[in-house]
C-alpha cells in the first residue's frame, strides 16, 4: 500500500469531523467569528508543528515565492470557504450536504489534474466526476 493513503486517511477523518464540528458550532458562533476561531486554531496547530520541527532538530522546511504565492491563494480559498460552510450551516443546510460539497470539489480537483497536471484520463477518473457533478445534482432538489 502506499505510504500517502494513511495521510490520506487521517486527513479524511480529521475533514469530515471537521465539518461534524463546523455543524455543531454554528448555532452558537456567528460565521465569521467561528471562521477567525477554526482558521486562527489552525495557525496555532501549524506553529506547534513548526516549533516541534525546529527545536526536534528535524527543520527541513523550505519555500520559494511562488510556494508562498499558491499557499496564500490556498489560505483564502480555505478562509472564504470555512465561512460559506458556517453560513451553510446557520441558513439551515444539512451536515449531509457535506458530502456532495466535497464531491464536487473532488470534481474540480480531477478536472484539473486532468487538463493542468496531465493525469491520466481514465474511465475510472471520468466516472467519478461524473457522478460527484450528478450527486452535486441531486443535492439541489
Amino acid at each position: 500500500m502506499n505510504t500517502w493513503f494513511w495521510y490520506a486517511i487521517g486527513a479524511a477523518v480529521l475533514y469530515g469531523l471537521h465539518q461534524i464540528f463546523t455543524k455543531m458550532a454554528s448555532n452558537g458562533i456567528s460565521d465569521g467569528l467561528g471562521g477567525f476561531v477554526v482558521e486562527g486554531t489552525a495557525a496555532l496547530t501549524i506553529l506547534v508543528y513548526l516549533a516541534w520541527l525546529k527545536f526536534g532538530g528535524e527543520w527541513n522546511q523550505t519555500s520559494s515565492a511562488s510556494g508562498v504565492g499558491y499557499s496564500v491563494l490556498t489560505g483564502i480559498c480555505v478562509g472564504v470557504g470555512t465561512l460559506f460552510f458556517f453560513l451553510l450551516f446557520q441558513k439551515g443546510g444539512p451536515l449531509s450536504a457535506v458530502p456532495m460539497i466535497l464531491a464536487g470539489g473532488a470534481a474540480i480537483m480531477a478536472v484539473a489534474g486532468i487538463l493542468f497536471f496531465k493525469e491520466p484520463a481514465s474511465w475510472q477518473r471520468l466516472l467519478g466526476i461524473t457522478l460527484a457533478i450528478t450527486g452535486l445534482i441531486l443535492l439541489k432538489k
